[in-house]
């Protein structure tokens, strides 16, 4: 395939990493550095198009993408109030779009388990859950987007908890922790806390690659796809 990479920064150096192992072409690099070639003809040159950017400007790079008739597939995170639309948009114009918060196979795995976990413990009252993410000190967002999409599948099944807050919560919410440190590629850990025990799910991310590897593999589901997809159908949970 030939890839456009839009950010690129860690993350999507990692990809391009990645994509040429998978013997794929790199087409256009886009950043803040050559802003005047990200344009709607240069996009209709590519199979496909990453993206993994910040949250205020990953609502256009979409839409341009959408303009240009280019699947994307994105990672960025922190700007969930405008996903909808763009899904909608996806799906009523047969465009190509492909998100998640986390494209780890591993986070992935535990989004699934978690699911099942609070569908279980919703029997279970006198355990009160609790959600901690770590991320590199560069991360913009707080809390990461898998800790959002972690709180809301509980949230779905426990009839005790209302929604999430961002530090010390009331009974009714669920309580996440986000640290920043270091060059932490990330760790989520969802926590049912009891005065008799302690039962918690985790993962942690030992490089970029696991992310990587995950959007790249996304990017090759969605081609010649149209509609909106994400991990789960990529993983056929």
């Amino acid at each position: 395939m030939k890839i456009a990479i839009i950010g690129y920064g860690k993350m999507g150096k990692t990809i391009e990493k990645i994509a040429l192992q998978r013997n794929h072409q790199i087409l256009f690099k886009f950043d803040i550095d050559n802003q005047d070639q990200f344009t709607v003809e240069n996009l209709k040159k590519a199979d496909v198009a990453l993206e993994f950017t910040t949250p205020q400007a990953a609502y256009n790079n979409i839409k341009k993408c959408f303009e240009a008739d280019l699947p994307v597939v994105s990672g960025t995170t922190g700007w969930n109030d405008k996903l909808l639309e763009l899904r909608d948009i996806a799906i009523k114009q047969n465009k190509a779009f492909f998100y998640s918060a986390n494209f780890s196979i591993g986070v992935n795995i535990m989004f699934h388990i978690n699911k099942i976990l609070s569908k279980i413990m919703n029997q279970f009252p006198h355990y009160q859950v609790s959600i901690s993410e770590t991320h590199h000190i560069h991360k913009k967002d707080a809390p990461s987007g898998t800790a959002i999409k972690l709180a809301q599948d509980i949230i779905e099944n426990l009839d005790r908890k209302t929604g999430w807050t961002l530090g010390h919560a009331p009974a009714e919410q669920i309580s996440i922790t986000a640290i920043r440190e270091d060059e932490i590629p990330g760790i989520h850990e969802v926590i049912y806390d009891s005065q008799y025990d302690t039962l918690s799910i985790k993962h942690s991310a030992k490089s970029r690659e696991g992310f990587a590897i995950g959007a790249i593999l996304a990017a090759e589901f969605l081609f010649g796809k149209k509609g909106f997809y994400t991990m789960e159908d990529l993983l056929q949970f």
